[in-house]
This record gives C-alpha cells, structure tokens and sequence, in this order.
C-alpha cells in the first residue's frame, strides 16, 4: 500500500474530550461477493445501556480501490472521516464507516444492512440518516432519492458537496469525469426529491472547486421553490473541506451544528 497521503492524516477542527474512547464494532460483514467480503465499521455511543441508538451513515462515492492507490488508504479510515463518527457517538447516535468496491451498489448494501440487521447490530433500524461531502454527494443523493422510504431515512446532510445537474448545466458531471467519483443520480431532478425528509446543506464560501458552489446553488434555490425541507448554511469565506482545513470558529459552530440537526431529526441524546 503507498504511504497515507498528508490529507488523510488531517483530523477535524473540532474535537470534544472523551471521543477517542468511542467503543467500535470492526469488521462487520455487510456484503460479499465473488471477490469476497465487504465491511462496515459500527462507532457506538458510550454507555447506551440497553437503548438502541439512531444511525448517521456516511457515504462515499469513490471506489476504494483508487483511494488506496491515492491516497494510501479506504475513505472509512481518513481521520476526518473517523472524527466525525466519533462525535457523532458523542451526540447519541451510532455511525457506520464501510469500506467499497462498487461505491453506489454497495451503499444500498450498507443501507440494506443496517436496517435488516439492527438487531444484531443493537441500533435503530427504524432511524437513519446520510451524512455525505463533495464528490459523494452525488451517491448520496441517489440514495435519498431511491431508498428513502424503504430505509426510513429521517435526515440527510451534504457538506460542500456536489448535487444535481439540471440541463444544460453540468457542473457535476464535469467533476466526475475529472475527480472520478460516481453519478448514480445522473438525469434526476429536484422533482425526485422526498419532500419529507429534511436536508441540511453546508456551503463553503470560497470553495475553489470549479462549479461546486453553482451546484449548490441552483439545488437551493430549486428546493426552495419547491417547498422542501431545507436548511442552508454558508460559510462565508470558508474553503472546500472546511471541517479539516479552515480552522476557525465558525468551521467549528458549523460542525456543531450539523451533530444537532442530526440528533434532532434522529431524536438522538447526549450532548456535544
């Protein structure tokens, strides 16, 4: 394996005492498949007691295959990535990290998964949210549109992330052909979205990202019109990956704040 690429070591701006001790279930079969087994990551709040937590899933959209030849490990063990389903424990809810070969059949296996199997899991099968940033964006965006109801989605959360082309704008496209990540919600419109789940998106400000912000845009204005359950943050000048690269207050607030939609929406515990 190449040695880990310097962006993979970043931890987030915000960290609160204790989450490095969140209690992690590794290794859990989710799929298998002639090349063999694939598997999810289960960070559970502490002290749960008998109480079945919530589930926050964070999707990818890139094949891990590349990401270990990039950038020299899975998106499920990024320390960003591992920082945010530690706080995610700290507020209550369980958070699932999974590793791909196939980023948009395996996210409705992991999804699938969770839900089928929240028993043994010991979680909620009944309340799970998405939680998705940049390129995987589009993946997610997939699965609110075609799993929603049979998932029982309650919240999804896109920061700085690519969303919907809407002709002739193709912004998104563009960035997948460039950055290599998956379009399963390709041909999809505003008009596909459920309008009862609530959606929290975080805008960078500055994103330098060619279109990123324009995406954004035009999906905002679209669900507002359309009367969706929409919450809009912009980080006025924040870059792209605010979380790990702008170290600042309100990157910080910003991170609070999407733990306490999620919690709120998931009706999780605890506190942050």
């Amino acid at each position: 394996m190449p040695e880990r690429h310097p962006i993979t070591l970043k931890k987030l701006v915000y960290e609160i005492p204790g989450m490095e001790s969140v209690p992690v279930m590794r290794g859990i079969e989710y799929r298998r498949d002639e090349a063999g087994p694939l598997t999810l990551d289960l960070y559970r709040p502490k002290n749960a007691g008998g109480a079945r937590p919530p589930v926050v899933v964070f999707v990818t959209g890139y094949r891990d295959e590349g990401a270990r030849t990039k950038l020299g490990c899975a998106f499920k063990d990024m320390e960003s990535y591992i920082g945010w389903a530690r706080l995610t424990a700290m507020c209550g809810m369980a958070a699932v990290l999974y590793e791909n070969r196939d980023p948009a059949t395996d996210a409705h296996a992991v999804l699938r998964s969770v839900r089928d199997k929240a028993d043994d899991l010991g979680v909620d099968g009944a309340r799970i949210a998405l939680w998705s940033c940049s390129g995987n964006g589009p993946n997610a965006l997939s699965l609110l549109i075609d799993a929603a109801a049979e998932t029982n989605l309650c919240c999804a959360v896109f920061a700085y992330a690519c969303l919907l082309d809407e002709a002739p704008f193709t912004g998104v496209a563009d960035a997948a052909k460039q950055w290599g990540f998956v379009t399963p919600a390709r041909g999809r419109t505003i008009e596909d979205i459920p309008t009862n789940v609530p959606l929290f998106v975080a805008r960078a400000g500055a994103d330098a990202f060619p279109q990123l912000n324009e995406t954004i845009d035009r999906f905002a204005a679209a669900a507002v019109k359309r009367d969706l359950p929409l919450t809009l943050l912009n980080l006025s000048g924040a870059p792209h990956a605010f979380d790990v690269m702008h170290n600042v207050e309100s990157s910080r607030e910003a991170i609070r704040r999407i733990l306490e939609f999620l919690r709120l929406h998931l009706k999780g515990s605890s506190g942050a």
